[in-house]
């Protein structure tokens, strides 16, 4: 497969992403199965802090998150953005729902990348439907989850 155009960086944290051609491989299979154009897709990982501040700024949320996704495409059908991810609530989400880290990172991971493609939750049927596609993607993983 061809260099692909994701991307993934720490902000102000230790962090790294353990096969890290193979996320970005599974993540360019659900892209392309709803037949979306990849064009550019930044993953960037930091503390609550950091994230609460994005939050605070310009969704005028004080509150803790995990994820914010920002759709900078101008074209339908097109994928270009940024996912923040706050890697202290992906620790503590995997604790309270008793699953390997890397698992939970991986389901904030497609959480975001299903916002872009169009899917939200802000109802119970949408967070219904969003959790059953992240179910369904997850399983379709051909790699660990085994390293952080």
């Amino acid at each position: 497969m061809p260099d692909l155009p994701i991307e993934f960086i720490a902000e102000d944290i230790p962090f790294t992403i353990p096969d890290e051609n193979k996320l970005k491989d599974w993540i360019a299979r659900v892209i392309n199965f709803y037949e979306f154009n990849l064009e550019n897709l930044t993953f960037i990982f930091c503390y609550d802090d950091y994230l609460l501040d994005i939050n605070k700024s310009y969704l005028n949320h004080d509150t803790l998150t995990d994820i914010i996704t920002f759709d900078n495409s101008d074209e339908e059908q097109t994928i270009e953005g940024d996912i923040f991810i706050s890697i202290d609530r992906v620790k503590e989400n995997a604790i309270n729902f008793n699953v390997l880290l890397l698992e939970e990172l991986h389901r904030v991971i497609i959480h975001g990348v299903l916002h872009l493609i169009g899917y939200d939750d802000k109802t119970e049927s949408n967070k219904t439907e969003m959790r059953q596609k992240e179910d369904y993607w997850l399983s379709l993983r051909d790699f660990t989850t085994d390293g952080i």
